[in-house]
């Protein structure tokens, strides 16, 4: 049946987005409403940016009002929703300065050319290397793409950065192999989202952390999907007690206006970007910022990090339940709210299409995980209709 929404859309659009056949029209809490009026229970939360949910009054009120008083004046100058949203970054991570980005693609350029400068101010050299690792995603643009480890996205587009070096995700050796005198800086997610939902382990995390202070190499973490309460801690590197040199961080922290950050430790802050070696016209404009400040302010209220770790736990034991009751799913992996059922056997995209008939959006990662990154607020009811919902698409 043709759908005359989607029609138009196609004619206009570029298509580089195999969509889903559905037309969203509103949301509410944590579901999903289509233009036919079908509800939906959301377990993508917009691949992980509605921590909220959908039409949390209080957040949509805060921008309101911002409406009515400033959307946008430039970098030129200084607005209180920026210098609020900036405080409360700095809070919640401990870090030391921070750059608001309109994405989480430029928080990595941001990231990349603050790792660049920095080597770059110890000994003038602009020949620096950097180490990522295979199966990450850290965006679209070129120098993301450039420390992206997977070539299915990189093939076309080459040339890209040169310098970069790939190692193996939780494989301490290899990326010891591949520091050399050059290497400036090393960037991983904290847990691999796009590459199949992998959290670092422990002694990984320390590792990489050690052999970065040894050498004064810059540690980056890409904490863009698994940042803001999703694991159960506000950044998911606080679990370990590793903080980065440099941390990016996006979609949940606006809640669904397009904002991205990229924080600096105090290190990175005091000897990399100086005044003109970066910039962005609407980054940070007081729009975004109001949303950044909201959020912050409803998390503390609301306790959204102590939820996710109590119905996290919820979530991850009906998970593993599920992995035990079907021989083709291998096994669940992630933590808290990010997490990952790796289906054998049968095409994933064909369970995610009869979940959607079954009026639940899931979606995936890599070419064989079933994705979970619900809104931040689901209960043990939502998880219950969820696992109930996917049955019967199973």
């Amino acid at each position: 049946m043709s759908n005359p929404y989607i029609e138009k859309a196609e004619e206009a659009i570029l298509h580089t987005y195999n969509r889903f056949p559905i037309v969203f029209d509103h949301g509410e809490g944590v579901h999903l409403y289509d233009v036919d009026g079908k509800k939906y229970l959301d377990f993508a939360a917009g691949i992980a940016v509605q921590s909220l949910g959908y039409n949390h009054k209080e957040y949509t009120q805060t921008l309101k009002e911002q409406i009515d008083k400033l959307t946008h004046v430039s970098n030129l100058f200084y607005t209180k929703p920026m210098m609020e949203a900036a405080e409360k970054v700095i809070k919640a991570s401990g870090m030391s300065k921070v750059f608001f980005t309109n994405s989480g693609t430029e928080a990595i350029e941001g990231a990349l050319k603050a790792a660049r400068k920095y080597a770059y101010e110890k000994d003038g050299e602009a020949d620096h290397e950097i180490i990522a690792m295979n199966h990450s995603f850290h965006g679209r643009s070129l120098g993301a793409l450039s420390v992206t480890g997977n070539e299915k996205y990189q093939i076309p587009f080459r040339p890209l950065l040169p310098g970069v070096r790939f190692a193996d995700y939780n494989d301490l050796e290899s990326v010891k192999a591949q520091i050399t005198d050059k290497t400036c800086a090393v960037i991983l997610e904290t847990v691999q989202g796009e590459g199949g939902i992998y959290a670092a382990t422990e002694e990984f995390l320390r590792g990489v952390k050690a052999l970065c202070e040894e050498r004064d190499i810059l540690l980056i973490l890409d904490e863009i999907q698994c940042g803001m309460g999703r694991t159960g801690y506000m950044f998911a590197w606080q679990e370990y007690g590793v903080e980065p040199d440099i941390m990016t961080c996006a979609k949940a922290i606006g809640c669904g206006v397009p904002v991205g950050a990229f924080v600096l430790g105090k290190k990175a802050a005091e000897s990399s970007l100086k005044a003109g070696d970066h910039g962005t016209t609407y980054g940070g404009n007081p729009f975004v910022c109001a949303a950044v400040s909201k959020v912050f302010d409803l998390y503390e209220k609301e306790q959204i990090v102590e939820h996710v770790r109590t119905v996290g736990a919820y979530l991850t034991e009906k998970l593993d339940e599920l992995a035990g009751k079907y021989d083709f799913l291998k096994e669940r992996r992630g933590k808290g709210m990010l997490q990952g059922l790796e289906v054998t056997g049968r095409p994933v995209g064909e369970i995610v299409n009869r979940a959607l008939e079954n009026g639940l959006v899931v979606i995936t990662a890599g070419s064989n995980v079933l994705r979970f990154t619900p809104p931040l607020v689901i209960t043990r009811e939502d998880v219950d209709d969820m696992v109930k919902r996917l049955e019967a698409s199973f």
